[in-house]
């Protein structure tokens, strides 16, 4: 089992931050601000030692800090999110910072997060940040010319000789025959056998069309509870987050409108018949209310036992596969309350999980 973490880069300040939602915003904005909104409810969350890292001024400390802990707990590497916006980018820097500094001993990935940036945090995602267009062949040159330098690093995942690139979304892109055409072209014009294309399963709507995607990973927590959490279990949580919204409306005083017990979830990822070139994917814990309030969305009942237990059911499902990798929902996605990075709650108990997991 090759186990592959989704990784953030929204730690450091960058402009168009600043103007969306106040000057110096970055993840740890979010993650400090969060209170308790109910009993029992563990916020706000501290990072071990309170290193509130900034990933553009200790970017190389940082980067060499989390590739050692990956390294020490057997994890295979990291996946980055990469946000173009046809030609446009956002949070490039802590990638940039990694590929610019090869000693820093971290197997990655990229991961490019095609959606538009909206103010869904805030219940607004009808209001559009930055819109995600897609452009033509002039446009997917740039973009392949800007990753060709990553493609290159003796770092970067690749499966045989073709560099692996998630998308995140593949349903949305119209043209995606061309344009993963034109980046086969381009990866064989750089001495590559083309791309190793791995799309998202994520809780959009899932892709169709035969022939173009290599391979899938699986984002969880939200595919499973858009795609396969049982009917019945579905109808009475949104029975649930339709009464907690009523109420809501009413009375001042809020409720959490989201709540689900994270064994459900657990089982039915644990449950599910694996498939050919689809890669499991698996989240520690999650609990995006420094985000979204009391709009937000916790998975109650966590533990690194839990996490673990279902870990190894994963690995089973990958054993003896010539890709056998496994997706955790991530390293460092403290404002969604799923990472693996040391805290001060738990410290490094979901990392001992995945090493435990691993030697088994």
């Amino acid at each position: 089992m090759r186990v592959i973490c989704m990784y953030l880069p929204q730690y450091h300040r960058f402009p168009e931050n600043d103007a969306w939602w106040g000057e110096g915003y970055t993840e740890w904005t979010a993650v400090k601000r969060a209170v308790p909104l109910y009993k029992g409810h563990a916020q706000p969350k501290h990072p071990y030692e309170d290193w509130y890292y900034d990933l553009e001024k200790e970017g190389v400390k940082t980067l060499k800090w989390q590739a050692s802990l990956a390294k020490d707990y057997g994890i295979y590497g990291f996946c980055f999110y990469h946000y173009w916006f046809c030609g446009k980018q956002l949070m490039e820097k802590p990638m940039e910072i990694l590929l610019a500094h090869p000693e820093i001993n971290l197997r990655y990935s990229i991961c490019w997060a095609n959606e538009s940036f909206t103010r869904t945090w805030y219940g607004l995602a009808d209001q559009v940040l930055m819109r995600q267009e897609y452009g033509v062949e002039k446009d997917w040159q740039r973009h392949f010319t800007y990753l060709l330098p990553f493609f290159l690093d003796k770092r970067y995942m690749k499966v045989g000789n073709r560099p692996v690139l998630h998308i995140y979304r593949t349903k949305d892109i119209k043209h995606l025959d061309k344009m993963l055409a034109c980046f086969h072209k381009l990866a064989k014009n750089n001495g590559f056998d083309g791309m190793f294309i791995v799309g998202g399963r994520t809780a959009g709507e899932e892709e169709t069309r035969e022939g173009l995607i290599d391979a899938y990973y699986t984002f969880e927590p939200g595919y499973t509870l858009k795609h396969d959490f049982g009917k019945l279990a579905s109808i009475e949580y949104q029975s649930k987050v339709l009464w907690r919204t009523i109420w809501n409306k009413l009375f001042p005083r809020k409720k959490l409108e989201r709540r689900i017990s994270i064994d459900t979830i657990f089982a039915r990822i644990a449950k599910r018949e694996g498939e050919e070139k689809v890669y499991p994917g698996l989240f520690p814990k999650w609990d995006n209310t420094p985000r979204r309030s009391y709009k937000g969305l916790v998975y109650e009942g966590a533990s690194p036992e839990k996490f673990l237990s279902c870990l190894k059911r994963l690995k089973e499902k990958v054993e003896g596969r010539k890709e056998d990798f496994v997706y955790i929902n991530a390293w460092n996605e403290w404002g969604e309350g799923a990472y693996l990075e040391p805290d001060k709650e738990s410290g490094f108990a979901y990392l001992e999980a995945v090493r435990c997991a691993g030697e088994d």
